[in-house]
């Protein structure tokens, strides 16, 4: 507790023995920002966007894309990458290999992820051969 009382932090396992009747996925997201400007990232967009398709053939990355500007109405180059991976360390070899950071133009850092609600609901229309996902 801090001074004023208020609880500002528990366990992780505290986390775990609460939420033990939920999924308790365990995922690392990848928080990924320029690190001089827009054109270096621009650069390594194909190699980038490789290593990704690469990633989610191999099954290791849950999702990826762009986060907006808090408005929505622009993009600054910051990304995040949920992968699934053994412990951390091994997030963040994953994260080296890709070649944006590889480059120089951007810059991580990791946060474990625990996925405890939530739903996805995919749709698949046989007749159209086309597909929903929500």
């Amino acid at each position: 507790m801090t001074e004023d009382n208020r609880l500002t932090s528990v366990p992780a396992q505290t986390v775990r023995d609460a939420s033990s009747q939920m999924l308790q996925k365990q995922f690392y997201a990848i928080f990924t920002t320029p690190t001089n400007g827009l054109e270096p990232v621009f650069a390594n967009m194909d190699a980038h966007l490789e290593f990704q398709v690469g990633l989610e053939k191999q099954g290791i990355m849950f999702a990826a894309g762009p986060l907006w500007s808090d408005d929505e109405q622009s993009w600054q180059g910051e990304g995040m990458v949920i992968v699934r991976a053994a412990s951390a360390a091994a997030a963040r070899a994953i994260a080296e290999q890709d070649p944006m950071h590889k480059a120089g133009a951007r810059r991580f850092r990791i946060r474990p992820w625990m996925v405890n609600e939530g739903s996805m609901t995919v749709r698949i229309n046989f007749s159209s051969q086309t597909f929903d996902v929500n």
